[in-house]
């Protein structure tokens, strides 16, 4: 019986699940977001956490430790230069789940698992809460910090419209479409023209479904988001 052993197994040996294990938090670490089975999420979870609160303390040994469970040097080099300045103030709950909807075919439960710093639609709210009631000082210094932190926003991921790759994303923030919103009010022929303009590597892109993808994005609806992707096939609509 399995009294008091909290392990899920996976329906694998130890082998291979430590081995799946590391692929999946070496592919969290790089694009910051994955989407897997809701078991396999939470596995993760325990899995990845105690890796990034290791990258707090930049040292040989922390790196090596780390590298005997990924097993991938840029992984590493990622957590330890990137990610680990990013949580640095967060004391532990890097990572966020959310449910999505079960699986055709096998009706499977699945969701996605992300870095919860680098979701810039639920970060923003809370990041401005903390150092407002964190910091006192004159209205000097405020309006200061105010015209200081305007210009460091980030980019939006634009990869996470489907049909849209790094290389791609690059482009469109080249030509000033860096966000969301932008590439939701952006007309797709507008999007065809500056592809055009990159070179002819970029012609087979069709941008006809972007602007509705990263409207979602940009409202936070990413559950809607995912649902849409799925029935797409390289960001064109699959004819029924």
């Amino acid at each position: 019986m399995r009294h008091g052993k909290k392990v899920n197994h996976l329906g694998r040996t130890d082998s291979h699940r430590k081995a799946m294990l590391a692929n999946m938090a070496t592919s969290l670490i790089k694009h910051k977001r994955i989407t897997t089975t809701l078991a396999k999420a939470k596995a993760l979870r325990t899995y990845v956490e105690p890796l990034i609160t290791k990258s707090k303390n930049d040292t040989t040994h922390s790196r090596r430790t780390v590298f005997a469970y990924l097993k991938d040097k840029d992984a590493v080099t990622i957590l330890f230069r990137e990610v680990s300045e990013k949580v640095a103030s967060r004391p532990g709950g890097y990572t966020r789940i959310i449910k999505l909807e079960n699986r055709l075919g096998d009706n499977a439960e699945m969701a996605f698992i992300e870095l919860v710093d680098y979701n810039e639609v639920y970060g923003n709210t809370a990041k401005t809460e903390k150092k407002s009631t964190r910091r006192r000082s004159t209205s000097k210094k405020k309006a200061t910090e105010t015209a200081a932190k305007a210009p460091v926003a980030k980019a939006d991921d634009l990869t996470i419209v489907e049909g849209i790759g790094p290389k791609i994303a690059e482009v469109l923030t080249a030509a000033g479409i860096a966000t969301y919103a932008e590439l939701a009010k952006t007309d797709a022929e507008k999007v065809k023209e500056i592809l055009t303009e990159a070179g002819s590597n970029f012609n087979t892109a069709d941008p006809s479904t972007w602007a509705e993808q990263a409207q979602l994005a940009a409202d936070g609806k990413f559950e809607e988001l995912e649902k849409l992707k799925a029935e797409l096939d390289g960001g064109k609509k699959v004819d029924e």
